[in-house]
């Protein structure tokens, strides 16, 4: 049916407004869901099987999706709006189709339909694989913030690349991590349009030459590339229940010649094809490892290739109308999510200058105006740095264009500081020494108009202790921006019976406005709402005990305290610290018999460690090992249990959380930038045990410190023990029984069958006096701290007073709020209104 002329509502060139073209009744539904089973797979509707009606029903959603997107795309143009690009290396999204059915309004009428046909909604659900597109908070983050910046109607696209493979697919085998791929594409996924227009050809290697044009201006040619043509796959993006669709763009990487035919004909086939399979290595894996050249390398070309791909796409879509750069930065933001896009900006100086013909100057104007960067970590050794000879050999004009980048910069930096050549070192984009180091952080902060942390100690820490001297240097450029969660996929989606009871109580506004959770806080005295809390904290505990006891083959106690820390696999997570307080309870157990039902617990693990991460892949053994003895001690009666679930991902995630009593954020203090998992907890009533570290500082202040139990050491502290050590880890152990009780089982292979040599490498670490992650230093407060953690859980009427709370003022940490602070102080858009 041809979409009907509406003259009075012109919307693009073609004149017509689309609306109304998917039917979106029960009974419409179901016929485009037969209709996508015939039609797009080619099935006959009586001989299918869930996996074809996931699909069938993806489709239909896709195309409601599509009618809107087509729409909002045109008042983009029709209203000249600015348009932000949010570049990141990953987006996290987990699955799509729940989500897409709340935000678009359609559960009930879905789940009515695929009932009439015979299946079960959450069934189908389980027929979609995680799209494996990023790795852990800051691609969740930019997940989030998508939902958001659709649900806020802000003109935005995400840009990234669609990994054939994710980061791996996690197995325990004797309680080691074994990594296998993680082809989440084998079969396709009904959620993206690969695009055959636009495609644009990126460039590697190759040569400068230099002439000068017709005005006696300076030039570069970059010739004689190897090329590789990016294809967008766009994937769309509802908001919530306001007909705003938003695309995020992800490029995927294809040959510009598929085959070799001279060497075809020659009868060498593999010569034949080496350059398409090189080519397109560009898109196979998220983070190939980079412990070796050539993998460094691969991850440089990843980075290069999106951001070269995005820069040929916002030039196309500019170029629409404008015909000159004066209006660039008014109509164009880059926000850069940590340094894995930082590229970005010689590439765009490259094409200013190269393909524009601008001048320096205002080249320059135009990059500083138009890019702002997010930094996402304190830790130094994930501050990115690439050698100056490997992008040099990869992309040469752009190693040219950064050091005339630093050249100016620094050229700035002697007017204000001269003769201050250690201040200079310091500042400089180029780290000297034996092997020269581009900093891509640096490159970041001269190159963008804002630098942000994501919580308020991050950004404190980023300005005192990281970028001092670029925080003199650019006064105000450095801010915060706390981080947040979506709401709906966080509570909505994964609570939907603690979602229900809240709306039944306060309405339903605090989906779009969680501010609203605050009018809960009279509800603590209420029996009947706080009996009701229970009783659904206790169905979700008894779903996941279901789903543990499946894939761990785990029988665990859904009345215990479901006391979970899953995350990344890190040193400065200290999942290790963990580890040292079950050990802890174990003794406990078996020592005390008396105080067991006081401490009844399920510990829960989970998370992935980096495949050449070996620490933290000793850690994740420890934690099987410890499960292994405690979990087969019939002494404990089955009143303390610990699960490592593997390979954690967003669905997991969602199951996880609702159940969770007890969440573990212990990161040492000013090593986290923020974290979001204690944001999704707290949102489903889990109360905290953290440190005073990233996002954990902000949600004390809004819970209340009676709220929370935190402990340990502080920022300043941590960093002055590092240099002072007051109390040194051996004379921790001598001085305290239960620590020297933990160590020395540990240490004399009670978790190893009597193997001394096995967590030899983990002993050492906690006794060294160098240890950075100061966990015998914080161990003392941590185990007095659990101690007030198992006492109050016995007393369930004030824990679930407490839990309610949290929920209650959890209203500062939506994304909705952090996205409203972007557009309002880095991208200059206002948001229309408050959804």
């Amino acid at each position: 049916m041809a979409p009907e002329k509406s003259p009075d509502q012109n919307k693009g060139n073609s004149g017509y407004k689309y609306e109304g073209l998917c039917d979106t009744s029960v009974q419409g539904l179901k016929k485009n869901i037969i209709r996508h089973v015939m039609s797009s797979q080619g099935r006959d509707p009586e001989r299918v099987g869930k996996g074809d009606i996931y699909k069938a029903l993806a489709f239909t959603l896709r195309d409601i999706m599509t009618e809107k997107w087509i729409n909002t795309q045109k008042s983009y143009y029709e209203k000249g709006k600015k348009r932000v690009y949010y570049l990141s290396l990953e987006f996290l999204i987990g699955r799509s189709l729940h989500n897409a059915l709340i935000n678009l309004g359609l559960y009930d009428q879905v789940e009515q339909a695929v009932r009439e046909l015979g299946y079960d909604l959450s069934a189908l659900a389980e027929e979609e694989e995680d799209a494996a597109l990023g790795n852990g908070g800051l691609g969740r983050l930019a997940a989030c913030f998508m939902d958001s910046i659709a649900t806020l109607k802000i003109p935005a696209y995400g840009y990234g690349i669609r990994y054939e493979y994710g980061l791996f697919n996690q197995q325990l085998i004797d309680g080691y991590q074994v990594e296998s791929p993680d082809n989440w594409l084998r079969y396709g996924t009904p959620w993206e349009f690969e695009r055959k227009i636009p495609v644009f050809p990126i460039h590697f290697y190759g040569h400068l030459s230099t002439y000068q044009n017709g005005n006696g201006q300076y030039r570069v040619r970059w010739v004689d590339t190897e090329d590789v043509v990016a294809i967008p796959c766009d994937f769309l993006v509802p908001g919530y229940k306001n007909d705003h669709v938003i695309n995020m763009r992800l490029w995927t990487a294809r040959a510009s010649r598929e085959l070799d035919l001279s060497s075809f004909n020659r009868g060498d086939y593999i010569s034949a094809v080496k350059s398409k399979v090189s080519s397109e290595t560009i898109s196979k894996v998220l983070y190939p490892p980079d412990h070796n050249l050539a993998g460094q390398e691969l991850r440089l070309k990843q980075q290069y290739f999106f951001v070269a791909a995005t820069f040929q796409d916002i030039m196309r879509r500019y170029k629409k109308k404008y015909h000159n750069f004066d209006k660039f930065s008014d109509r164009v933001a880059v926000q850069l999510n940590d340094t894995h896009p930082a590229i970005a900006i010689p590439e765009l100086m490259r094409l200013l200058l190269d393909e524009e013909g601008l001048t320096w100057e205002r080249a320059w104007d135009v990059c500083i105006h138009t890019f702002a960067y997010t930094n996402h970590t304190l830790m130094p050794e994930a501050l990115e740095k690439w050698d100056v000879d490997m992008v040099g050999r990869v992309l040469p004009r752009h190693l040219q264009i950064i050091y005339e980048i630093n050249q100016r910069f620094l050229d700035l930096v002697k007017l204000q500081y001269p003769g201050d050549e250690g201040r200079l070192r310091g500042m400089s984009i180029i780290e000297e020494g034996e092997v020269k180091k581009i900093r891509m952080a640096h490159l970041a902060i001269v190159g963008s108009h804002s630098v942000n942390g994501v919580a308020e100690l991050h950004a404190k820490l980023l300005k005192e202790n990281i970028f001092p001297a670029l925080n003199e240097f650019y006064p105000g450029k450095f801010n915060s921006k706390t981080n947040g969660i979506t709401p709906r996929r966080w509570l909505l989606l994964v609570n939907p019976e603690l979602s229900k009871l809240i709306s039944s109580r306060i309405g339903s506004g605090w989906v779009t406005d969680l501010d609203q959770l605050v009018n809960l806080e009279p509800l603590v005295d209420d029996k009947s709402f706080c009996s009701q809390w229970q009783d659904i904290k206790i169905r979700n505990k008894k779903k996941l005990a279901a789903l543990i006891l499946m894939r761990c083959g785990v029988e665990v106690d859904p009345h215990s305290m479901f006391d979970v820390q899953v995350k990344r696999i890190h040193e400065y997570k200290r999942q290790l610290l963990n580890c040292l307080h079950v050990i802890r309870l174990y003794h406990q157990f078996i020592r005390h018999p008396e105080e067991r039902r006081e401490q009844q617990r399920t510990v829960i693990f989970a998370g992935k460690a980096a495949p050449s991460y070996w620490k933290a892949k000793r850690i994740i053994k420890l934690i099987n090992s410890i499960a292994d003895v405690v979990n087969n001690d019939p002494r404990v009666e089955g009143q303390l249990r610990v699960v490592f679930m593997p390979n954690y991902n967003v669905s997991l995630a969602e199951s996880i959380v609702p159940a969770a009593d007890l969440s573990e954020q212990i990161s040492t203090a000013g090593t986290e930038a923020s974290g979001t998992g204690n944001m999704k907890f707290a949102l489903n009533g889990a109360l905290t045990i953290g440190t005073l570290d990233g996002a954990n500082i902000e949600i004390m202040e809004e819970v209340g410190e009676e709220n929370i139990f935190i402990f340990g050491v502080t920022a300043e502290d941590a960093e002055y023990e590092r240099l002072n050590i007051s109390r040194s880890p051996q004379k921790i152990y001598e001085e305290n029984r239960v620590v020297r009780d933990v160590m020395d089982s540990l240490r004399e292979g009670a978790f190893s069958r009597g193997d001394r040599e096995l967590f030899q490498p983990l002993v050492e670490s906690l006794m060294s006096p160098q240890d950075p992650y100061l966990l015998l230093r914080d161990f003392e407060s941590y185990l007095d701290c659990q101690e007030r953690v198992g006492k109050a859980f016995g007393n369930q009427e004030q824990w679930t007073r407490m839990a309610i709370l949290n929920v209650a003022r959890m209203g500062k940490f939506s994304t909705d709020r952090t996205i409203c602070e972007y557009a309002k102080d880095i991208w200059g858009i206002p948001v229309e209104k408050k959804v």
